[in-house]
C-alpha cells in the first residue's frame, strides 16, 4: 500500500493543527506558561517536592475540543482521525510547550488501540471522556520495552495482585489511571490501575523539564479486578511493540514544534537586537545558524509526517520510518536548542528569558523513548531487511 499525497495532511488535519494553534495562543502563551512555570526557580527546583505544573481549567476546555479523543477510534467513544492529525496536534503542543498530561495520554491511547480488547475499549472510553492516562512499563533498567518490567502479578480469585515498581512513568502525578506492564507466567500482561488505588504509591522524580512531571510508581499487593485486564500475558508486550511506531512519532513530532518555537523565536531576535549599529541578524556568524536550525527542523518534520502517513497507510514500514524520524527530531532539538541559547547572548542563559522552558523540555524528549543514538541502533537492521527485500 503507498502513501496518500502529502502525507494525508488533507483539510481535516489542517483543521485540527490551525484550531490547535489559536487555542494555544489565546490561552496558553508564553506569558501563562512562565507563570505556571517558571515564576520561580527556588519553587521549580528547591522545593521539597519537584513541582507538578498542571491547568485543571485548561485541561478541561481541552477534553471539550476533543483533543484526548482524536486517536480513540470512533467504536470507543472517540473521533478516530488519522496519526497524521494527531501528529499535527503533537507538534502545536511541543511548540507551546504546553504543561499538561496529553502528550502521555496519546501514548496510552495507541498502546490501548493495539492490545483491542474489551477492557482496552473501557479505557479507551475514559480517556476520550477526559481522563488523562499513562504508561508504567519501565523496569529498573531504564529500557522503554515492556520486557524491562518489574512489576509482577498474580491470579488472586476473579482478579490479579500486582507487586513491584515501574520507573520513569511521564505525568504520573496528572493521571487518572496507569497502563500497567507486569509479568505473569507465561508473558507480559497490560492491566488499567487507578492512580488513587490502594497500595499504589507515587514517588516523584526532580527532573530538569519544568513542563512535566515524572515519577516512579510503586505498587504494593495492589488488588485488581478481572475488569482491569487490557491485555492477556501472552499479548500485552506486542501491544506496546506495535504502537512504537505512533509513539514514536508523537514524541517527535513534539520535538518539532518546540523547534520551530526556538526557530522564530531566535530569528526575531536576531531582527531586534543590535550590535555595531546592525542587527545581529545581518552577520553571516547569526544569520548561517539560523538556516542550519530551520533545516534542521524541517527535516525532521518531514521525516515526522511520513511516519505519521505509514503507520496509517504503510505498516510494514511504519517502525523503520518513525525511528528515523525520532533520531533526526533528537538531533534537531539538541541543534537548536545550543543555537537559540548561544545566538540570544548573554542574556539566554539567563533564567528571566524563556528559552530554558523549551530547552529543558527538548532535552527531556531527545531521551525520552531514546535519543538518536538509540534509534539509530534499532534503525540499522531494519534498514538491512529493507535492503535484502530490495534485492
Amino acid at each position: 500500500m503507498s502513501q496518500p499525497k502529502n502525507f494525508g495532511f488533507g483539510p481535516d488535519e489542517e483543521m485540527v493543527r490551525d484550531s490547535a494553534r489559536r487555542f494555544l495562543k489565546e490561552n496558553a502563551g508564553v506569558e501563562n506558561l512562565r507563570a505556571l512555570v517558571a515564576k520561580d526557580h527556588r519553587d521549580a527546583y528547591e522545593a521539597e517536592t519537584p513541582p507538578c505544573a498542571h491547568d485543571e481549567k485548561l485541561w478541561r476546555e481541552i477534553v471539550a475540543l476533543g483533543w484526548t479523543a482524536l486517536a480513540v477510534p470512533e467504536d470507543a467513544g472517540g473521533i478516530g482521525m488519522s496519526t497524521t492529525a494527531v501528529a499535527a496536534l503533537a507538534e502545536e503542543v511541543g511548540r507551546a510547550a504546553l504543561p499538561s498530561p496529553l502528550i502521555s495520554t496519546l501514548l496510552a491511547t495507541f498502546v490501548l488501540r493495539n492490545a483491542a480488547t474489551d477492557g482496552a475499549r473501557a479505557c479507551l472510553e475514559r480517556i476520550a471522556g477526559g481522563e488523562p492516562a499513562t504508561l508504567a512499563i519501565t523496569g529498573d533498567d531504564g529500557s522503554w520495552a515492556p520486557e524491562s518490567t518489574t512489576v509482577e502479578t498474580r491470579a488472586e480469585g476473579a482478579g490479579s495482585i500486582l507487586n513491584g515498581t515501574a520507573r520513569f512513568v511521564q505525568d504520573a502525578r496528572k493521571a487518572a489511571f496507569f497502563v500497567v506492564a507486569a509479568r505473569g507466567q507465561g508473558g507480559i500482561g497490560l492491566y488499567a490501575v487507578a492512580a488513587d488505588a490502594p497500595g499504589v504509591t507515587i514517588d516523584p522524580d526532580r527532573i530538569v523539564d519544568l513542563t512535566r512531571d515524572q515519577a516512579s510508581v510503586v505498587f504494593d499487593e495492589v488488588e485488581i479486578g478481572a475488569d482491569a485486564l487490557v491485555a492477556g500475558v501472552r499479548d500485552g508486550a506486542a501491544a506496546v511493540h506495535a504502537a512504537m511506531p505512533s509513539m514514536l512519532v508523537v514524541v517527535a513530532a513534539d520535538m518539532c514544534g518546540a523547534a520551530e518555537w526556538q526557530l522564530q523565536t531566535t530569528a526575531e531576535y536576531a531582527r531586534v537586537r543590535t550590535q555595531f549599529e546592525r542587527p545581529i541578524g545581518f552577520f553571516q556568524a547569526v544569520k548561517h545558524p539560523i538556516v542550519d536550525m530551520m533545516i534542521a527542523a524541517d527535516r525532521a518534520r518531514s521525516l515526522v509526517y511520513n511516519a505519521a502517513c505509514a503507520v496509517d497507510h504503510e505498516p510494514e514500514e511504519a517502525e523503520r520510518f518513525a525511528r528515523m524520524a525520532k533520531a533526526a527530531a533528537s538531533d534537531a532539538a539538541a541543534f537548536c536548542s545550543g543555537r537559540s541559547v548561544q545566538l540570544h547572548g548573554g542574556i539566554g542563559f539567563t533564567w528571566e528569558c524563556d528559552l530554558h522552558i523549551w530547552f529543558k523540555r527538548q532535552k527531556h524528549n531527545q531521551f525520552f523513548l531514546g535519543d538518536a543514538i538509540y534509534q539509530r541502533a534499532k534503525l540499522a537492521p531494519l534498514i538491512d531487511v529493507a535492503a535484502a527485500a530490495a534485492t
